[in-house]
């Protein structure tokens, strides 16, 4: 479970204070994925980072019951010099998991062939994002936190893999995905909510969120 409670988040542009949260309540529990629809600068990636714990509220409480992933796309936790193969074992001994699993297993989802041997800052910006998804799937997590959804590829076989093991991961966990895409949170989530000018708006179905969101856009 993630609850928020009265919780507010906001920053200085330069010109403006943009509110990302105003006072937001609201709880995810397991077993209820949810899909969180937002516009472009809406503060689509902060509301994940601040369930994840990479960023802090300005007030306000956030509770967690649950083990919580790394939000999709996250590379703070490893080291650009180092080789896939390197952080997968470092990554490993951090959640007290064998690095021999975790290595041989994100090394399969990926399919970097010789570029596992190779250092992260060496990789195009698609391979760092087929890294850091199969990461996110060799650690199982009770909530898995997704910025915009899977990360596109032009490999057919690691789209399959990594959607068919994302899939298999959601039949006993939950997933908390937000996107400024319907067409995204539809795959994953029943239950959506639409964050809108510091307001946190929480439905029963997607198709509810959606009136919402098309008549505000």
């Amino acid at each position: 479970m993630i609850e928020f409670h009265e919780v507010s988040k906001s920053f200085w542009t330069g010109t403006r204070r943009k509110v990302i949260l105003d006072r937001a309540s609201f709880r995810v529990d397991l077993g209820n994925s949810l899909g969180i629809l937002a516009e472009n600068g809406a503060g689509k990636t902060t509301i994940i980072n601040m369930m994840a714990g990479l960023e802090k509220p300005d007030e306000g409480t956030i509770r967690k019951t649950s083990r919580v992933s790394f939000p999709l796309g996250f590379m703070g936790g490893v080291n650009p010099k180092h080789t896939a193969k390197e952080n997968c074992r470092y990554i490993a001994k951090l959640y007290g998991l064998d690095p021999d699993y975790v290595e041989s297993f994100c090394r399969w989802v990926c399919g970097l062939g010789e570029y596992f041997e190779m250092p992260l800052n060496t990789y195009s910006s698609g391979m760092r994002a087929r890294f850091s998804f199969s990461l996110l799937l060799s650690i199982e997590f009770d909530i898995y936190l997704i910025d915009e959804g899977m990360p596109s590829s032009s490999d057919a076989e690691f789209n399959r893999k990594a959607g068919n093991l994302l899939k298999e991961r959601l039949k006993n966990a939950t997933v908390i995905i937000v996107s400024h895409s319907p067409q995204t949170l539809q795959k994953f989530c029943r239950s959506a909510a639409v964050l809108k000018n510091g307001k946190l708006y929480q439905f029963e179905t997607l198709e509810e969120a959606k009136r919402l969101y098309d008549f505000e856009t």
